[in-house]
């Protein structure tokens, strides 16, 4: 049996609307005005409330605005009851959030089909908020196991700590590094295109792929050669149309030598400050395109010495396709600038950059996924 909730502060209106529902069947509470209403929608929530728009204390559109803010409340279907029939009126009731207006004098069967055209909304609402519901705990469920998958920070012979934040979608985001020989560290950063777990998945094929070395007669201390591996592995015709973005290096820590490349990826920043000077700004990125997109993409090598205290960012655009409070987007170049300004701090490097970014995002969460990998060379 459905509860349908009246308020109104007319006592014979109440009346009348109770018997009315009541004779079709309905549970129906009442309250004479605002504050009692709401405190009876927390104690039955109702499936539907038609609540009068004049009433003195708390109105019907005050009412009609907190149960809507209210996400655990508003799935009810909102009726308001009056005789204001403006087009401005009207207005006013849909941006308060009113579903639906019955006019005074009330007409019976106008009534009656109000209520089950609004019942019959307010099922496909909330099945369509528990569906959601269970969407958002599969991919919290998704992110976590990514988030197993992902190396341990490093602490010698040097360095590495990450900060890996996943959007509500989950997008594509994977990364990991690991010691091809004693003295040669990889280190790679991917982000597939798109978002759920049509991104997750192929991010981590990538991963297992290249964790396990399972690309045969490939020579892994070459990253170019990786990226052509992974671009005739992956074509977007056999993969549902997915691509991704990766920038793939190899540190040789004897020679401090950085081989990379990059496909269609974020340049990874390198930022050398020796005995505290201005610090130096490299930007490492290769030209290619993302992996899957072209059959014979051609992807190349390049090189650079490490000095000493030295740190390398790698990262994903997430990092820096922020929507600020103003609704502009923030950039790559001021994300460069905010990694140099913290270099030469002492605190944390990482949390201090990820607690600007969320101050500086606009939303409740990240729009995209967010991954930072931070390599000190010393």
């Amino acid at each position: 049996m459905f509860k349908i909730l009246v308020i109104d502060d007319d006592i014979s209106i109440l009346i009348l609307l109770k018997r009315m529902l009541e004779k079709q069947g309905y549970q129906v509470i009442t309250a004479t005005n605002g504050e009692e209403g709401i405190n009876q929608v927390l104690a039955y929530h109702p499936a539907l409330i038609i609540c009068d728009w004049i009433m003195p204390g708390l109105n019907g559109l005050e009412v009609c605005h907190r149960i809507k803010t209210d996400p655990k409340l508003s799935t009810i279907f909102f009726i308001l009851l009056t005789s204001l029939d403006s087009v401005a009126d009207r207005v006013k009731g849909l941006d308060a959030g009113a579903d639906d207006f019955i006019s005074k004098p009330i007409e019976q069967n106008e009534l009656q089909a109000r209520v089950r055209a609004g019942l019959r909304l307010h099922i496909l609402s909330r099945d369509l908020q528990i569906q959601k519901q269970l969407l958002e705990a599969e991919l919290a469920e998704a992110a976590e196991y990514v988030r197993s998958l992902l190396p341990l920070p490093i602490s010698e012979p040097l360095s590495i700590n990450y900060r890996f934040f996943p959007s509500r979608q989950l997008g594509g985001d994977c990364f990991d590094y690991c010691w091809l020989d004693p003295d040669c560290l990889a280190i790679y950063l991917l982000d597939a295109a798109g978002h759920g777990l049509k991104a997750t998945l192929p991010s981590i094929s990538v991963l297992n792929l290249l964790r396990s070395r399972a690309l045969g007669n490939l020579n892994y201390y070459q990253p170019s050669d990786v990226l052509t591996a992974l671009n005739d592995t992956f074509q977007i015709n056999y993969q549902n149309d997915k691509y991704f973005t990766i920038w793939y290096g190899v540190y040789n820590r004897v020679k401090r030598e950085l081989t990379y490349a990059s496909a269609g990826h974020p340049p990874a920043i390198l930022l050398s400050s020796e005995r505290l000077k201005n610090t130096e700004v490299e930007m490492l990125r290769t030209p290619g395109m993302p992996v899957g997109m072209f059959p014979e993409a051609k992807y190349i090598d390049g090189f650079c010495n490490i000095k000493t205290s030295s740190t390398l960012y790698i990262f994903s655009d997430g990092a820096y396709e922020i929507t600020k409070s103003d609704g502009t987007i923030w950039s790559l170049d001021a994300f460069i600038q905010l990694l140099v300004s913290v270099q030469n701090k002492f605190d944390s490097h990482l949390e201090q950059i990820l607690n600007y970014l969320m101050a500086l995002n606009s939303q409740e969460a990240f729009a995209d996924d967010l991954s930072i990998l931070e390599i000190k060379f010393d």
